[in-house]
Order: structure tokens, then sequence, then C-alpha cells
């Protein structure tokens, strides 16, 4: 069949993608940005990609006619913490009307569980989605899902962070919300096992796993599994702006985020039937198994994707090819310079940057920076990086966004997302005398950003010179 397949670089996309084309599909991704697909060159081959910005005016011209099923990942709470419902309500709509002029016979959208009479903003705009999504010219299966744990997925990173960081919590009443966790495996296989059966059209169903826990229950058993002494002392009086700035401090969610998962943990999320486990005979694992699964993909180095490399995790909203070309013209420009030695080493060290690996000289400049920055309301360096030794066009590393990342051209381009007045860019490249050159750009906002490149030349001297010499293997 041939499967449209929306939100192509999100979490659940790239989890859903090999697994569509194992099964012999043709599968169309649709994203904002194709520079920013985040898949390997063997795989990018099988498919064809298309730019749809659904939240401008659709252009009929763009989808073939000839497309069976569609999957519906389009979602923008991330990108918001007001007009998410708004923009989540105009995409549905435009999705619908480029719908009329192709041969849907079935369109696949994930949504949460909305069983509570009182809704948050965000459960709220999921259910109204699906009322919009019914009227398109197209049979549509919902599968209402209670919060995914897997590795990268953000509800199992904010746990780990909170237990990993916090051996004591004082936390807000919400961790007392009962909640019914699914693992991403199972997400999978409910969204494969209603691919064109048409048993499931025009049918809304709940996903969950078997345990029915609070959210208080969920950080002691992750922190049993991981062999963490964990108190959690409950604080009625955190408002949820201030729960909000604790997740935002204490774990690598981004603000908005915060403020409407926050919004969202105080409504009960449990599932009012099983109907679709006994249709496609899925026997959904508990939160304790999906713990370990998690566990071994990292321990594994097999993270297939995160939620933190979400284009919405930073500064940029839609295309990052602006960004491509560093410009020259009012800018200032640091640039350090080395000898290769062992061309193969210093990719791979190139390629290995940032994360749990750092920056090679000065880790503890680089965290005063990001710490720093996250106090300012940026990003800081909770995100990290999805894989030790890959990098992907569009992924977050740290607080930079990776723009080119091209081994063949030993070339790697990053975008700082951090808060500062200007833009920056920081370039390796390695050129064909097997010379290191480290180019870091910044095209200053005003004299704030002009002050800033000054105050920071003394630091970058230094840092620069060190990380060179240090990616060079050079002692």
């Amino acid at each position: 069949m041939k499967i449209l397949l929306t939100g192509a670089n999100g979490y659940i996309g790239m989890r859903l993608l090999p697994l569509l084309l194992s099964f012999g599909h043709e599968i169309i991704c649709c994203v904002r940005d194709k520079n920013r697909l985040s898949i390997d060159k063997e795989l990018q081959k099988k498919v064809s990609v298309v730019e749809i910005d659904f939240l401008t005016p659709p252009d009929s011209s763009i989808l073939p006619s000839n497309i069976d099923i569609a999957y519906y990942l389009i979602h923008s709470m991330s990108s918001s913490t007001t007009d998410f419902d708004k923009k989540e309500e105009l995409s549905a709509q435009n999705f619908n009307l480029y719908a009329k002029h192709t041969s849907f016979k079935q369109v696949i959208y994930l949504s949460g569980i909305v069983n509570e009479k009182n809704l948050s903003k965000h459960l709220w705009s999921r259910k109204n989605v699906e009322k919009i999504l019914y009227q398109g010219n197209y049979n549509l299966t919902v599968l209402r899902s209670g919060i995914i744990v897997g590795s990268g997925s953000s509800s199992f990173e904010i746990i780990r962070d909170l237990c990993e960081k916090l051996p004591l919590m004082i936390t807000p009443k919400w961790v007392n919300t009962k909640t019914q966790p699914i693992a991403i495996r199972d997400v999978l296989h409910f969204m494969t096992g209603v691919l064109g059966k048409s048993i499931c059209y025009n049918q809304s169903y709940d996903i969950s796993g078997p345990d029915i826990l609070t959210y208080g229950e969920m950080l002691k058993l992750y922190a049993k599994k991981r062999g963490i002494k964990l108190s959690i002392i409950t604080l009625p009086i955190m408002t949820p702006r201030l729960s909000s700035y604790w997740l935002y401090f204490v774990t690598s969610t981004s603000y908005k985020l915060a403020l409407n998962l926050v919004d969202s943990m105080r409504i009960p999320v449990i599932a009012n039937d099983n109907r679709l486990q006994q249709i496609l005979k899925i026997t959904p694992i508990t939160y304790g198994k999906a713990l370990d699964l998690a566990f071994l993909k990292i321990e594994q180095n097999q993270v297939v994707s995160s939620w933190k490399d979400s284009m919405v995790s930073g500064r940029f909203k839609k295309s990052i090819q602006k960004h491509i070309s560093v410009p020259k013209r009012g800018c200032f420009t640091d640039k350090k310079k080395t000898r290769v030695i062992d061309t193969q080493k210093t990719l791979n060290r190139i390629w290995s940057i940032g994360g749990d690996t750092g920056w090679y000289y000065g880790n503890w400049m680089w965290k005063i920076r990001g710490d720093f920055d996250k106090l300012m309301g940026g990003v800081g360096l909770r995100r990290g990086r999805t894989h030790t030794d890959q990098i992907f066009s569009g992924d977050s590393l740290d607080f930079w966004r990776v723009l080119v990342a091209d081994k063949n051209d030993m070339r790697l381009l990053l975008f700082a997302e951090m808060r500062i007045p200007g833009e920056a860019w920081l370039e390796f490249i390695i050129d064909k005398e097997n010379i290191l050159h480290l180019t870091a750009t910044f095209r200053p906002k005003g004299i704030w950003g002009r002050l800033y490149w000054y105050l920071m030349i003394p630091f970058h001297y230094f840092i620069f010179r060190g990380m060179v010499r240090k990616i060079t293997l050079i002692n």
C-alpha cells in the first residue's frame, strides 16, 4: 500500500517508518523541512519526501492522489503555551482539504485518552482534532493512548531526570493522579495492527498498558529498577506555574512543554475499554517491562528517536535551510586550525561531540554556560544527544541544532539555540590538505550583541584552541 506518514521526523513517526517499510509498504514522508529528516541515506532511498506545513493554505498539487492510507501524527503542544489548540485545529482542517484530492481509504490518528468530563487544554485539543478528522472524506481510526514509555519518549526522559537527579523530591499534588502508561512497542503494534482493517474504520479505541499507577508510583518503580533510594514529599500548595518551573529546571523538558504537561497531569488518564486488544490479539506489557526495554535500548545505543530532536524543543519553528549558508557580512568570527594526524579518528571524535562525551576541552565552562542559558529560559545542555556516534541534520546537540552533518565532505555545521543577543554558528571542516578548521561565527543584534562577543573573546580563545588540539589528538 502507498502510505502518507505525517510527522515523519517526530518521535512516533521515526519509530513507525522502518516498521512500515519492513512490511513492504511504499512510504511518503510528510515533513515541514526535508533538510531535517533524521534518517540515514540508505533509508532515504526507500522513501519519498514531501514538504507541507499544515498551518499554511493547502496546495493540492503537492500530494499524489493515489495514496491509500495516512497516519496523522501532527501535534503542536510543545510549540506554544497559549494557542497550540488553535494550531492543531487549523492543521486538522487543512489536512481534510488535502484529503479531498486524494484517495485515502483510511486515516489513523494517534490521540490521547479523553474519558474525563473536565479535560486539560491539551486533551481537549486532541478530542477536538478527532472531531474535525471525523468530518473528512475517509474512514478514520483513532487510537487514544495513555502516556508513552520508551527510550527517548518525553515521559520516560522526565521520569529518568527526576529520579536520577533528585533522591529527595518535594513534589506537587499531581504526583497522586492516576494514569495508565503504555510501552512504545505496544503503541506501534496497535498502529500497524489497525492498518487497512475495515473492522476498525470509523472507530475510536483506548490503548494502554495493564497497570494503573499514580505518577508517584511510576517514579518509585523507576527508582527501584535503578537501585536508587527515593523519597517523595507532596506539597498541595505548589501552583501549576511553580510545578512547571520545577519540571523545567530539573528535567530536559522545555518550559512550554512543562506547562502543558502539568496542566494535563492533574487529569486522570485511564482507559475505559480494551476492545482493540481483543480484535488484534495484543497483550500490552507492564510499565516495569517497558522500563526494562527502554534501559536495554539505551545501554545498546539503539535509541531510534527522541522527543528532544523535535524542532520545537529549540528556537527553530520552520525551515533550517536559510541558516545553512553561514553569513559573512556584519559578523564576528573566531578561527582555529590544526593539522590532522588521523582523519578517520578525528572525524569520529567530531561526530561524537557533546552529550556525555562533552566538548573535549573546558567542559566545566560549557556546563556553566549551559546553566546560565537555562536560567535565562534557554535549553541549556540538558538535551544532550540521541546517538553517541551518529548525527543527522536537524538533530539537537546540547544547546546547538545540527544544520549539516556530512562525513563525505567532512563537515559539521551547528547553529546555536541558546539565549544570545544574535545568531551563532559553529563549523568543523577537514580540508583536502588534512587541516581541521574550527570557525565560530556570530552575527550580533545591536550593541548588546557586540558587547556579548567582546566579553566572550577570552573564553573562546582558550576553549576553541583546546578543542582543535584535543579533537585531533594533539596533547
